[in-house]
């Protein structure tokens, strides 16, 4: 190894990282193919579901294809959709938007209001009877590549380091686990799939992907304002015009509410504050009678790939596939991504499967790259690839009229009037100087229906080892307040959706303090701030967030 830690190896026909939907339907696929393989799962929470989090309303095509049997089989997927609505909203009230004009992949109709925490954990259980072997609390800290360059493997399960990156009294090296071929499924924006799209120059000749940050509560509500089934989704107030971005608010079931909200990060106000936004929005007339009286009882938040079809990444490299969201598959006006998740993974199982027994190992999976971008995903991607830089070129408006146009006529004729919109520059790129926005006057939380984010964060229970080296690396200390304090007033104390960051004291006296431990694993820190000088990698195994049914 080239930090010259010498460590115990194991060898697997297939590594994969990352437990989320993509990487247990690969698992899955992998043993319905060929029992013999072997497989290993590593899941850097401290169990099967603990990272995940999602809207969530399933399209089960993907499970269809994976388990097709999975109602027998006793899938905690139970609530389906029943009433779908679309709403423009203003600061004190909203306009209906009607079902008819939309094209028919907007409807809900067959879908399932789900807890995806939970999917994932019935998946693990599913894998677990197949043979494979999962290990969760196991974070994958390094990449192990071969001679020739190839992905041969990660480094996993390193703890007891100290503070400052040095092994401790209880320091274990972890192992290195080798496969013919390593699947990285770590979700949005992944640190080994950063360093491997850095690496293989896996941008090259694609756009580049553009984010979201998403903010989740699970509400309990009076019995008598529940609708099992019932789907809400909101645009306009309270963002405006200061970003792009919605409302999602679905009834689960036993009286629970899912209720989240989702900003565009190429917004370029650097005083806008996300999570305040949120806050906000419940306090519409509409959304604030459904919780009177209601009790939240789960936070989390994470980031969404939002590039699409022009933002997918070449997904493969000598060695390695990218799964699911690592690689940018989620359909933004659906807002979905699972079931796309679900279909590459069962792709990648397919092309590792065809290529290890044709004897291959450590090359490059054509046959994955070429189904994901010719098969349901590529078609489910292409039709809707204009509606995000519409919205983002043009706004909220044009994005309705023109997005839905677009949408018809790829439904309709599979083309487009506008061939492929481009969306240019990264999220980062986008967040604008302070001299020339105003701060933002948000209320106060009033405890009852809004909250301050380090009380919220106390409902994702997340911890992190204090004695260990801080997750969050910056690639130059001084940048926060030479450069973004006095350029953009300093946005990480605000995009954070975890009060991670925080500026303390004035002027020549002013510090950048990280709380590494409220971390919920967004990486939205690693997605907008403007200098790019925040790097997020992952803390010690089992770390981070303890999502009970997100």
């Amino acid at each position: 190894m080239s930090d010259g830690i010498v460590r115990e190896g194991m060898d697997y026909d297939v590594v994969i990282v990352g437990a989320g939907p993509s990487g247990l339907s690969a698992a899955i696929r992998l043993k319905q193919l060929d029992p013999d393989l072997s497989v290993v799962l590593l899941e850097k929470g401290s169990e099967v579901g603990a990272h995940i989090l999602s809207g969530a309303v399933l399209d089960p095509s993907g499970l269809d294809a994976l388990i097709p049997d999975w109602r027998e089989r006793g899938a905690p997927i139970r609530t389906e959709v029943k009433s779908d609505n679309f709403y423009l909203l203003g600061p004190a009230g909203g306009l209906r938007i009607p079902n008819w004009p939309m094209p028919p992949l907007m409807s809900n109709h067959g879908n399932y209001i789900v807890s995806m925490g939970n999917v994932c954990r019935w998946l693990a259980t599913q894998a677990e009877a197949l043979g494979v072997e999962i290990f969760p609390g196991m974070s994958c800290s390094q990449l192990v590549y071969g001679d020739n360059g190839e992905v041969k493997g990660v480094v996993a399960g390193e703890f007891g380091k100290n503070a400052d990156g040095t092994p401790g009294p209880s320091y274990e090296p972890g192992m290195e686990l080798r496969g013919k071929y390593v699947f990285l499924s770590e979700g949005v924006r992944g640190s080994l799939s950063k360093e491997v799209i850095a690496k293989y120059d896996l941008t090259k000749g694609h756009e580049p992907q553009k984010y979201g940050i998403g903010m989740k509560e699970i509400w309990e509500i009076d019995p008598a304002k529940h609708h099992e089934g019932t789907v809400t989704h909101t645009m306009g107030w309270p963002l405006g015009s200061n970003a792009g971005g919605g409302s999602f608010i679905y009834h689960a079931e036993n009286n629970q509410v899912f209720i989240g909200f989702v900003v565009h990060l190429n917004y370029a106000n650097p005083y806008l504050y996300p999570y305040a936004e949120f806050q906000r929005l419940k306090q519409h007339p509409m959304v604030a009678e459904l919780l009177k009286g209601g009790k939240r009882v789960a936070y989390g938040a994470r980031a969404i790939s939002e590039g699409g079809w022009q933002s997918i990444p070449t997904m493969v490299a000598p060695g390695m596939a990218l799964l699911g969201c690592s690689a940018g598959l989620v359909n933004v006006p659906r807002i979905k991504g699972n079931h796309n998740a679900m279909l590459s993974g069962k792709a990648a199982a397919e092309a590792a499967h065809s290529a290890i027994k044709a004897g291959r190992s450590g090359d490059v999976l054509a046959d994955y790259e070429a189904e994901v971008r010719s098969g349901p995903i590529g078609k489910d991607l292409k039709r809707v690839r204009n509606v995000k830089p519409i919205w983002s070129k043009w706004g909220l408006t044009a994005s309705l009229a023109l997005g839905g146009l677009d949408m018809w006529t790829n439904n309709l004729f599979g083309l487009s009037l506008f061939g492929t919109v481009k969306h240019g520059k990264t999220d980062a790129a986008a967040t604008g100087k302070a001299k020339d926005f105003k701060p933002i006057d948000y209320p106060k939380p009033d405890g009852v229906l809004t909250f301050d984010r380090l009380t919220n964060v106390a409902f994702s229970f997340t911890n992190h080892e204090e004695s260990q080296p801080a997750h969050l690396k910056l690639k130059d200390p001084s940048i926060p307040i030479r450069v973004n304090l006095p350029e953009f007033a300093e946005p990480a104390q605000r995009y954070c959706p975890a009060g991670v960051y925080e500026v303390l004291g004035e002027g020549a006296e002013a510090t950048f303090r990280i709380n590494f431990q409220n971390c919920v694993h967004c990486k939205t820190c690693d997605i907008k701030d403007p200098s790019q000088n925040i790097t997020w990698t992952t803390p010690q195994g089992g770390d981070g967030p303890n999502y009970p049914n997100m």
